[in-house]
């Protein structure tokens, strides 16, 4: 590689590697202050940058806003991809689902689904289209074409009943449990008292009920 070329590879990689420095920072203030509250000065603050580079990778806050969620959003599609890869039937696909959303609530702090939470109260109520949105969409999409292969496979390989509509049913399935255990991560963290069945008992009991209804 030539100088001129490898001075040019050195600047691209010291620009991505600052533009993914702000996106974590924004990430971590996010979480601590919530998007409203949140200045893009905090962001700069937390980076250790001028609030002026900020400015120059993400314009507007909306931006950033929409990187930090398809960060995470990110690591959704590559769980999803991981599951759907393994050489197992559907149904042992679909538990693996479960277990994911479980862990939910093997961490100390739901900081996570809260930032995602935010996120969509966030992009539900901006008034304008949100700049960047259909990046967020597109990983979106890609995480629905993976559950969309699991599906197909439900259908072929006899592991899933096919006296229901397997799409329908698996779609409803994996939303309403993903709902649920987020729903019980950010509950456990705002409950006073202990509930009366443990968060991760009530999940474990609904993942059984829903295989018991799946099952081939």
């Amino acid at each position: 590689m030539d100088p001129k070329t490898r001075h040019k590879d050195e600047l691209q990689r010291g620009k991505q590697n600052r533009i993914q420095l702000v996106i974590e920072a924004a990430e971590e203030v996010f979480k601590e202050r919530g998007i409203d509250q949140t200045t893009m000065q905090n962001i700069a603050d937390r980076a250790c940058v001028g609030v002026a580079t900020v400015f120059r990778f993400f314009p507007k806050k909306e931006k950033l806003v929409v990187a930090v969620a398809t960060r995470n959003l990110e690591i959704v599609l590559h769980t999803f991809q991981a599951i759907a890869e393994m050489q197992v039937p559907c149904y042992e696909k679909i538990s693996l689902l479960f277990d994911d959303f479980i862990t939910l609530l093997d961490s100390d702090d739901s900081s996570n689904v809260k930032l995602l939470e935010n996120f969509e109260s966030y992009a539900a109520y901006y008034k304008e289209p949100i700049e960047d949105i259909d990046i967020f969409n597109k990983i979106y999409r890609q995480i629905s074409d993976v559950f969309s292969s699991i599906i197909q496979q439900g259908m072929e390989d006899g592991s899933i009943r096919n006296d229901i509509p397997v799409d329908k049913v698996l779609t409803t399935v994996i939303n309403t449990f993903g709902n649920f255990a987020r729903k019980l991560s950010l509950q456990k963290n705002i409950l006073t008292v202990e509930p009366d069945l443990d968060p991760k008992e009530q999940l474990l009991i609904l993942k059984d009920i829903l295989l018991s209804y799946l099952k081939g």
